[in-house]
């Protein structure tokens, strides 16, 4: 490496001659820079008088400027570095040992720098405080009420509701001071990972515990009702006097609770009177089936067949018009659901005729024998006969589907199949969503006539009368006709 030219200062950081790097050449004379001591500095030999020293401050400051170091706040982080990265190299002088030792106060703008970061350090501090104190309250505190309740007050659990939410609606019902108070109280209750979807009578500021405890009881869930195939809207009286329940009572059954010592139940003749005299199209009833509906014989069957099966969540409280309107929706959307429509319905027949196909093979029929016996109903519309089905006829006299008698069967009435050409002015029951598929695809077949000849429910099926009666005495020997 060349030695430094006589006339240039020697710069920072650069290594002193070790003694046994050999000697220099003579043509270029090594510059030494000196220490600054406190008494003056010897003049180099050969140097004018009036030049500054080779080595002193105002030389350096010459070159580099005064204020070379002045933005670092601190000299002394140089302190720690001892030596070079190579080992051959000798330590370099520490800077603030050649630069005069500074006078008076630190510079403003350092102050400024270390309250600044004061202000900083301070503000992180806070947050981290506010932090975790926001992290604890989330994680172990909440707020909850003791006692077992007040005033009666209803709580709806959606479907799909996980704990927490559930937790949330008790807390905007005012049942539970926090959403928390429940889930903490019910996560090791395996009964509350299995609460269902529907209305719940519950009470004012209760203990996450007590909700917990009041929800799983079952006497807590209220206006659930299920609605199976086959069911009617009047009530039908078994061969042996037991009463099966119709549409009109299950509704009515599912609009009671007791709120605060008032009882929320709609009476049966409420709601058959709603229906008598309701818009059906307000209470949801398909654009397809209005004007039908509107044209039945009896007011009170005008939804006969619109009811779709399946589980309904009724609102204790509301009136007539609301429950029915709800349940009325419901099912027309289950109805589509199921293939019924506009566009989609029985080969030949409208909509509405096609739901009351599916409605007398949901009560003439076990499942098996759904697409059979729709075929029968088909075979028989074609060639203009009458259906002369037991279902219609027990239709009007609430009665379910068994043999008729003769004096019955001779009856008048539109739904006495036995007497008048077609279909029924309406459904006669509920049909399932196999029987609405089975009324819009019934099986290739050339059936005229069937009877029941097997005691689990299955029918025999013939094209002509002779095979018809050959059955029916088959059936009678085995004592299933």
């Amino acid at each position: 490496m060349p030695a430094y030219a006589q006339d240039e200062p020697p710069r920072p950081g650069r290594r002193r001659r070790r003694e046994d790097d050999g000697p220099l050449s003579d043509e270029r004379p090594t510059d030494i820079l000196p220490a600054i001591q406190d008494a003056p500095i010897a003049r180099r030999p050969g140097a004018a008088p009036s030049s500054p020293p080779q080595g002193s401050e105002e030389e350096y400051n010459e070159i580099f400027g005064d204020d070379t170091y002045d933005d670092y706040d601190e000299y002394d982080d140089y302190e720690d570095y001892d030596d070079f990265e190579d080992d051959d190299r000798a330590e370099p002088e520490r800077i603030e040992d050649e630069r005069p030792e500074r006078q008076g106060p630190p510079p403003k703008k350092r102050k400024k720098k270390r309250a600044v970061g004061w202000i900083a350090a301070l503000t992180v501090l806070v947050l981290l405080a506010g932090g975790a104190y926001y992290g604890f309250t989330q994680i172990f505190g909440y707020d909850d009420y003791e006692g077992t309740g007040e005033s009666d007050v209803l709580v709806q659990v959606e479907k799909g509701d996980s704990t927490s939410a559930i937790g949330n609606r008790l807390q905007a019902a005012g049942v539970v001071a926090s959403g928390k108070a429940f889930v903490k109280a019910g996560e090791d209750n395996t009964a509350v990972s299995r609460l269902q979807q529907g209305y719940y009578v519950m009470k004012t500021k209760m203990s996450g515990a007590s909700a917990v405890e009041k929800m799983i009881t079952p006497a807590s869930k209220v206006g659930q009702v299920e609605i199976r195939p086959y069911t009617q809207f009047h009530d039908i009286t078994q061969p042996d006097g037991k009463v099966t329940p119709g549409v009109y009572s299950l509704l009515s059954k599912a609009s009671c609770a007791d709120l605060n010592g008032k009882s929320t139940c709609i009476p049966v003749e409420e709601l058959r009177k709603t229906i008598e005299t309701a818009d059906l199209a307000k209470l949801g009833v398909p654009s397809w089936a209005i004007d039908s509906a509107a044209k039945a014989e009896h007011k009170d069957r005008r939804l006969e067949g619109l009811i779709a099966p399946g589980i309904f969540n009724v609102k204790p409280g509301w009136t007539a018009e609301e429950l029915l309107t709800d349940v009325v929706k419901t099912s027309a959307k289950r109805i589509l659901d199921a293939g019924l429509s506009d566009q989609s319905k029985g080969e030949g027949k409208t909509p509405y005729e096609t739901l009351i196909i599916a409605s007398i093979i949901e009560r003439e029929a076990v499942k098996a024998d759904f697409g059979k016996i729709s075929r029968v109903i088909y075979n028989r519309l074609d060639e203009k006969m009458r259906l002369e089905m037991d279902s219609t006829v027990n239709y009007v006299l609430d009665r379910p589907t068994l043999l008729t008698k003769p004096e019955e069967r001779e009856k008048a009435g539109a739904y006495n199949t036995y007497k008048s050409v077609g279909l029924t002015p309406t459904p006669i029951a509920v049909p399932s969503a196999e029987a609405i598929q089975a009324a819009l695809k019934p099986v290739a077949g050339n059936w005229i006539f069937f009877v029941k000849c097997e005691k689990n429910g299955l029918s025999c099926f013939a094209v002509t009368n002779d095979e018809h009666n050959k059955n029916k005495l088959d059936a009678q020997r085995r004592g299933v006709y």
